[in-house]
């Protein structure tokens, strides 16, 4: 059902507000989802949960510059750990498995007496009667205003007023109160006694409380770190025999396939002569480019020789032909004369 407010301002400057009745909502035995929770539009703004009732001049408000309370720094540390742990052992603890396909998981009870459940919430109505609203009380009467003389009359001492007498019950008030407060601040001061005597035990206590909650977390951090060297010196012995294992099958394979390689390799080499044989080697670098020098120097010298001796007789011979010829043209001048 919903609700609406209505507000007024009149001629006069007044300001006024009303807002429709609505019937309270029955609240299940469950909290429901954020989700399916119905958004109430407040129509008055002192049932609405923005606004801060009471007084505000007791608030403590700290300064900016003031320092936070160590004490209250550590209480807050001491939560936070708290709640650390405790999200820590939801996160670790065992769960249910999942159901399988088709299945689903439901709730048994697990003591000793059974005990009948049911979804139906218990209600019960009641109702009740506000008071009639009271009439307007009667116009008192009408007194006119006093008219006429006033009289006065003389009383003497002691006829209306006997301060002896009428002290007494004063005065034993007085006494009995001012007892009254003594025994009161006494009892108040032995109460202070004994709440700051308990107020010493707590401490005393608290204090050995966060002693051994200080060496729990020490010795659950030794445990965690030992953990960890533990499961790091497991893990560096594992990834030196993977290594050691990779090595071996990589030195076999290695071995496997060098053994046909290396034959081949060497046979090539020795065929394009990268191995020779030293002597040979010398002999057809050395010896052989010598031998063949000596050889052409040898027959070149040789030719140069036959063709000067080719020369020589070709002069020779020219110059015996010459010396011939001029003998048979003198021969022939002989026989003419």
């Amino acid at each position: 059902m919903a609700s609406s407010s209505h507000g007024h301002k009149h001629s006069n400057g007044l300001y006024t507000f009303s807002s429709r009745p609505r019937p309270v909502d029955s609240s299940s035995k469950c909290r429901e989802p954020s989700s399916e929770r119905t958004q109430y539009n407040y129509g008055n703004i002192m049932y609405d949960r923005r606004v801060v009732r009471g007084n505000t001049h007791a608030q403590h408000i700290l300064p900016t510059t003031a320092q936070p309370d160590p004490a209250e720094t550590q209480k807050q540390m001491i939560k936070k750990r708290a709640a650390a742990r405790k999200q820590a052992w939801k996160q670790w603890r065992l769960r249910t498995p999942e159901a399988l396909q088709g299945r689903k998981h439901i709730d048994v009870q697990t003591e000793l007496y059974l005990e009948e459940l049911s979804d139906h919430i218990v209600s019960t109505h009641a109702e009740c009667q506000t008071d009639a609203f009271l009439d307007k009380p009667s116009t008192p009467l009408f007194i006119p205003a006093k008219s006429g003389k006033d009289v006065g009359t003389q009383i003497e001492e002691g006829e209306l007023f006997d301060f002896d007498r009428e002290v007494q019950p004063v005065l034993e008030v007085l006494v009995g109160r001012t007892v009254e407060q003594a025994l009161l601040e006494v009892m108040e001061e032995e109460e202070l006694a004994c709440l700051k005597a308990q107020q010493r035990a707590f401490e005393e206590l608290r204090h050995n409380e966060l002693a051994e909650v200080e060496r729990l977390q020490e010795q659950e951090r030794r445990h965690s770190e030992e953990k960890e060297r533990r499961v790091a010196q497991q893990k560096e012995v594992l990834k030196k025999e993977r290594e050691t294992a990779e090595k071996i099958a990589a030195r076999a394979y290695t071995q496997q396939y060098l053994a046909d390689l290396i034959p081949a390799v060497f046979t090539s080499l020795r065929n394009h002569g990268y191995f020779y044989d030293p002597v040979e080697k010398d002999i057809e670098m050395n010896f052989f480019p010598w031998l063949m020098a000596e050889v052409n120097n040898t027959l070149e010298k040789r030719y140069i020789a036959r063709e000067m001796l080719d020369a020589i007789i070709c002069d020779v011979t020219e110059k015996r032909l010459e010396e011939f010829k001029e003998l048979d043209t003198q021969s022939a001048r002989d026989w003419q004369v």
